[in-house]
């Protein structure tokens, strides 16, 4: 190895590099309280039932229509609640990993959310 150590880790090149990485965990940052004041809303059974995530992944709201509350069939209810529960929580991830994916070009990098 020549005299001056490492090549490309001379002073410019790691201060473009810690400036870099100061902008990714800016951009991260601001992503993640846009996405954490997200809502996001599933309707099922026809809009017999509806349910409101937000971007932190907790179910905010829901709302279920009188007429399909029937005491003789409690299960269906059940299962609208859940399956609109299930799919407001399916979109708040989808929508948190398109854009992670925009921030880190594609790049998988575990444990970021």
């Amino acid at each position: 190895m020549a005299r001056g150590g490492y090549p490309n880790f001379g002073g410019g090149n790691m201060n473009n590099l810690m400036k870099q990485a100061q902008k990714f965990q800016k951009q991260m940052q601001e992503m993640q309280e846009d996405l954490q004041n997200k809502e996001f809303t599933a309707t099922v059974g026809g809009g017999a039932v509806v349910a409101t995530a937000n971007g932190k992944k907790r179910i905010v709201d829901i709302k279920i229509k009188e007429e399909v509350v029937d005491p003789d069939d409690v299960e269906m209810l059940q299962d609208l609640i859940l399956s609109a529960c299930n799919e407001a929580l399916k979109k708040a991830e989808n929508e948190t990993e398109s854009e992670m994916k925009k921030l880190t070009g594609g790049l998988n990098i575990p444990g970021m959310f």
